[in-house]
């Protein structure tokens, strides 16, 4: 999607940038453009970011967290291979449908997301550290673990438990 796209629904939404709680822009920006796009907009708008939290996690992981999911044809409901299988084999514990995976969370498809990742989204990495707002969050574990792994690290005036 091109930038001006992004940054039109984001300013779409720019009353959300004035909540009381905050807010938090997921997988927004992915570019350098969007980066820059996003800082006008914010210094437009009075206001600052105080965190910009990277998930890190070696590519091998990624591509195995990934490719071992698998979703539900009826329900859409969501598995892993490993990590959270269904009952029987290939089938929701839900509804029963027919368990699939996605085209984009097949190994070769990961590959290639994770090469456009570190030609486009990796130099924020630099931009957000020399803004001082990076926050680096190793990702491996549970969810509830990388959760709470965040909320440990953000600056305390960010961390919101209840939300």
């Amino acid at each position: 999607m091109p930038d001006a796209t992004v940054l039109e629904m984001v300013r779409e939404r720019k009353v959300c940038l004035h909540c009381r709680g905050g807010f938090i822009l997921d997988g927004f920006p992915r570019t350098a453009g969007q980066a820059e796009s996003l800082k006008k907009l914010m210094q437009d708008e009075g206001l600052s970011l105080t965190a910009v939290i990277n998930y890190d996690l070696p590519s091998h992981e990624i591509v195995q967290r990934l490719g071992g999911r698998r979703t539900c044809s009826q329900c859409k409901a969501v598995y892993h291979l490993t990590e959270r299988p269904p009952k029987v084999a290939d089938r929701c514990d839900i509804c029963s449908g027919h368990l699939f995976q996605r085209e984009d969370d097949r190994p070769e498809a990961i590959r290639v997301r994770l090469d456009t990742y570190q030609r486009s989204t990796a130099p924020l990495i630099d931009f957000y550290r020399e803004m001082g707002l990076l926050v680096p969050v190793r990702a491996t574990g549970s969810p509830e673990e990388i959760y709470a792994r965040t909320l440990s690290i953000l600056p305390s005036s960010t961390a919101h438990p209840s939300a």
